[in-house]
């Protein structure tokens, strides 16, 4: 008996370390998915160096609590998968909304972004983010402009003066 008790702490151990370490976890119910669509999910996400794993509700519960993150605890009901991401916060999102869209037996219930609880809507609106390449892009973009606008203006007075000196 005390071993199987012993194997429980260790499951609540690893999920407890899982919440921690993540940047991004996502609680979804998977009822109503094949085993094909939830293994293209499973694929999807691993991919993107994203665990997916189902634990028990009650054991996921108890991790909940101990890295203070009890508010997960009414969402922990019924069939639920859990992914997490030590690396990208914004690619779980993008990855499960996304499938949502196409599955509507996958629901997204709950979320935890760098240790914050957020709602679906935030999920949502995190999966709408560019990705971190995108972003970058941008900034890169912005702060080029003002030296690409020196470089332009000081080609259209070089240019004037030539055509004065003419």
């Amino acid at each position: 008996m005390s071993k199987i008790i012993e194997v429980k702490k260790q499951i609540v151990e690893e999920i407890a370390g899982k919440l921690k370490e993540s940047k991004s976890t996502i609680v979804v119910d998977y009822r109503g998915l094949s085993v094909g669509e939830v293994t293209e999910l499973r694929k999807q996400l691993r991919e993107a160096g994203v665990e997916f794993k189902v634990y028990k509700n009650s054991m996921a519960r108890r991790a909940a609590e101990a890295v203070e993150l009890a508010e997960l605890n009414d969402s922990l009901t019924g069939p639920n998968a859990i992914a997490f991401s030590t690396e990208d916060v914004v690619a779980p999102a993008k990855i499960l909304s996304e499938f949502a869209k196409n599955h509507d037996a996958l629901e997204i219930k709950v979320g935890v972004v760098e240790g914050n609880v957020v709602s679906v809507e935030e999920i949502k609106a995190l999966a709408d983010l560019p990705s971190r390449e995108g972003l970058l892009s941008m900034l890169l973009s912005v702060l080029q402009a003002p030296m690409r606008n020196l470089a332009l203006a000081a080609k259209a007075v070089a240019d004037q003066k030539e055509e004065q000196g003419a």
